[in-house]
């Protein structure tokens, strides 16, 4: 695929993506592939190769002389990152936004417990970087250098816990994370609160404090509930 038919695949996968995860086009909607050739004035190739990805992510279904189907809802794969940043990008943001921390509640705080018992040194002395690059950044809206460091702390407490499939969920917590930061659900500067719970949870992993680590991050946890509830509600 040359560069600029990769471009034009990206284009018009990132807006049926957006449009089917809004409701634009609601389950049921027959897209035609003539039609989505001619609208986004692409090769019928392009928009091909645009559906099968649409298709592995369960959004849409290919059906001979029907057309390309909008599947229903509840067959997405809600867990692809792509549909979680279409989905947060969307009207129904709050709702997505609790709906994933309130998965995150019930799955890191194990993975951080676990990362307590089974974190390397390595691990160890990266996760408190990343906690010293949150503190660093938490004051003087510099909320893109305070999410990198956030996005690594999480990855690093999912994959120390030597479950691969708690790991695996690093990417969904990185588009959780960058969601509430690029649709402005964040307060111009960190909580204070969060910042130190993070700076404790690392020295937890460190001193191999499951209990304490698993505590930490529930409370971690039930803040960004809280500023959902401010900020989202």
């Amino acid at each position: 695929m040359t560069a600029r038919s990769q471009g034009l695949h990206t284009r018009v996968l990132d807006t049926l993506g957006r449009e089917i995860s809004s409701g634009d086009f609601p389950p049921g909607s027959v897209l035609r592939t003539d039609e989505l050739a001619r609208r986004f004035e692409v090769s019928r190739t392009v928009v091909r190769e645009v559906v099968r990805v649409l298709e592995s992510m369960h959004l849409v279904e290919s059906r001979r002389r029907v057309g390309v189907t909008v599947r229903p809802t509840e067959e997405w794969n809600v867990y692809d990152p792509q549909v979680i940043r279409w989905r947060l990008a969307g009207a129904d943001r709050p709702r997505q936004l609790r709906s994933l921390t309130v998965l995150r509640s019930a799955i890191e705080p194990v993975a951080a417990g676990l990362a307590a018992l089974n974190a390397t040194p390595e691990q160890c002395a990266a996760l408190t970087e990343c906690a010293l690059g949150m503190v660093a950044t938490s004051r003087g809206q510099q909320l893109e250098g305070y999410l990198r460091h956030d996005i690594a702390f999480h990855r690093i407490v999912l994959n120390a816990s030597g479950n691969e499939m708690f790991a695996r969920l690093g990417d969904v917590v990185a588009e959780v994370l960058a969601g509430r930061t690029h649709h402005q659900v964040m307060f111009e500067d960190p909580d204070p609160a969060a910042v130190t719970l993070h700076v404790r949870l690392a020295e937890a992993v460190r001193e191999g404090s499951a209990a304490d680590a698993e505590r930490l991050t529930k409370e971690i946890a039930v803040g960004a509930l809280h500023e959902l509830d401010v900020l989202a509600p």
